[in-house]
């Protein structure tokens, strides 16, 4: 069985974010991985990350900003075309407005947005980046999100209604 690099990497993430960690040291790397940085990088979840010796094992140290509540990454995998992003974005996250979902391309790795603007279609990573802190307080405060096989659950309410 193989190493789930991508959400190893990702749970260590969330992991020292919940610690209130400053930054966090990752390894083994992959280039799919430094591809999916650069994006939180970009969108602002992340401070800098720094690759250190990338023809070996490598590994990247990442500096924090406390920006980051959940980012998941499943096994399963799926192929979107470019026409149906939007509405497969609808699936995947648990409101219109905040998160994305990162698709590896022909063109590389993007975001649902950036492959909506390119007319690229891919294979769906299911990565799923909630961007407000106040939105994931308040919905774990209301339910608790899951991501069971590629879909949202939201169990019933814990009162038993």
């Amino acid at each position: 069985m193989g190493r789930m690099i991508l959400n190893n990497a990702l749970r260590s993430i969330v992991n020292a974010e919940r610690r209130g960690k400053d930054t966090v040291e990752l390894k083994p790397i992959s280039t799919v991985m430094s591809s999916f940085l650069k994006i939180m990088k970009d969108r602002g979840y992340i401070k800098d990350f720094q690759i250190f010796d990338p023809h070996r094992v490598g590994r990247i140290t990442v500096q924090l900003q406390g920006r980051v509540n959940d980012c998941k990454a499943l096994t399963y995998r799926q192929d979107v075309k470019a026409r149906d992003i939007e509405e497969y974005k609808k699936q995947t996250l648990p409101t219109k407005q905040w998160g994305y979902v990162v698709i590896t391309t022909p063109e590389g790795v993007l975001d649902h947005e950036e492959a909506v603007k390119r007319n690229v279609g891919g294979q769906d990573q299911r990565l799923g980046l909630y961007r407000s802190t106040n939105f994931c307080v308040l919905m774990e405060r209301c339910v608790r999100l899951q991501m069971l096989m590629g879909k949202w659950n939201t169990p019933t309410s814990r009162r038993g209604t």
